[in-house]
């Protein structure tokens, strides 16, 4: 990241039509700050004839000082470990308008009395979305071509003998088999659109997904259990909500056909993690899991030696380069809402009860 920018002068935009400009403010952990955003993010908010960046750090809450630029702040751009924005807090902000999430869920920050007092919300999730679609698709692609397996293979081959690809499992390839992507959400529909580039058929498990919009995404829609026992490869999409944790359950995971792999992207709590384990050290499935529940397996988890698993420290999501899709939609939601009073891409709380 590059060094914390200097302040340019308030006077070198004009608000516009003589508008006063609407004032901004960061509200999100120095490190985060630091991680997402850089210089650019600074400049196109202060070049913004709608806005005036109260600061080009974040403000603490707790800061007397902070305090009192906060009490004149109209929108605050959050982000990880932001504070949760209950009453208390924002009854320091009487002027909040808008909360811009430069992170994907915004239930960690977002508390009831933001709906309460009618405030506007947006978030990244829809930039955090590419590289979780991107990465998922990998994944598929090379679960689909056996490549973990393979590789563990011959890491485990002192002698370096040769290993039977298309031997060692009922189904290898990508072409024509039968992708199962469980949730239609906004990375649902992004591995769906990957997926067109690929001879494969999509069948989509979501309760939410009605005839129109399923054959507008060009898939077939199906219960859980028939997605489970007619799918080669299975892909997590779902929010974690009290009606989908667990939800990939014992009979579900007994309706996989040998050869399945199932891909976790989403959470770890929608896996019955014991019924995969069991599964699993049958020998006739694979499971590919960005995310488990703890997110940080301990070492005596059943998931770190069974067969056929593949297991990464929930890197689907952005990281590094890939941060700055989530700066840079911050920004644009937050001058957006500053022009015209409204954000792009707003979260409704009807849409926030379902979203992960």
């Amino acid at each position: 990241m590059t060094s914390r920018p200097v302040t340019p002068p308030a006077t070198t935009v004009p608000p516009p039509s003589g508008r006063a400009q609407v004032p901004v403010a960061f509200v999100l952990p120095d490190a985060t700050f630091t991680r997402v955003f850089d210089t650019a993010d600074l400049a196109a908010l202060h070049s913004s004839p709608a806005v005036r960046l109260v600061a080009d750090r974040p403000l603490d809450p707790d800061d007397p000082g902070d305090a009192a630029l906060l009490a004149d702040v109209e929108v605050i751009i959050t982000g990880w470990g932001s504070p949760v924005l209950d009453s208390a807090l924002l009854d320091r902000m009487p002027r909040l308008r808008a909360i811009a999430h430069s992170a994907g869920s915004v239930k960690p920050v977002v508390d009831d009395d933001v709906w309460d007092r009618a405030l506007a919300v947006t978030s990244s999730a829809a930039a955090n979305a590419v590289p979780v679609a991107e990465f998922a698709v990998a994944m598929i692609v090379l679960a689909a071509k056996r490549a973990f397996a393979t590789a563990a293979a011959i890491a485990a081959d002192p002698d370096g003998g040769p290993v039977d690809v298309e031997g060692s499992w009922p189904v290898i390839g990508m072409h024509g088999i039968t992708v199962g992507v469980v949730g239609a959400s906004r990375v649902g529909r992004a591995v769906i659109e990957r997926l067109r580039d690929y001879d494969v058929r999509v069948l989509v498990s979501d309760p939410f997904l009605d005839d129109d919009d399923a054959r507008g995404l060009g898939v077939t829609t199906v219960d859980l259990e028939t997605l489970a026992g007619r799918s080669d490869v299975i892909t997590l999409h779902a929010p974690l909500l009290p009606s989908t944790r667990g939800m990939i359950d014992r009979s579900v995971i007994a309706r996989m056909r040998p050869g399945t792999t199932l891909v976790n992207t989403a959470r770890g709590g929608i896996v019955d993690q014991d019924a995969l384990a069991d599964r699993l050290d049958r020998g006739d499935l694979a499971a590919v899991l960005d995310v488990t529940e703890p997110e940080h397996l301990p070492v005596g988890a059943r998931l770190r030696s069974t067969p056929n698993t593949f297991i990464t420290p929930h890197i689907a999501g952005s990281l590094g380069n890939e941060l700055r899709r989530l700066a840079g939609n911050a920004v644009r939601e937050t001058i957006a809402f500053a022009a015209t009073g409204a954000f792009t891409d707003p979260i409704v709380p009807d849409g926030f009860a379902v979203q992960a």
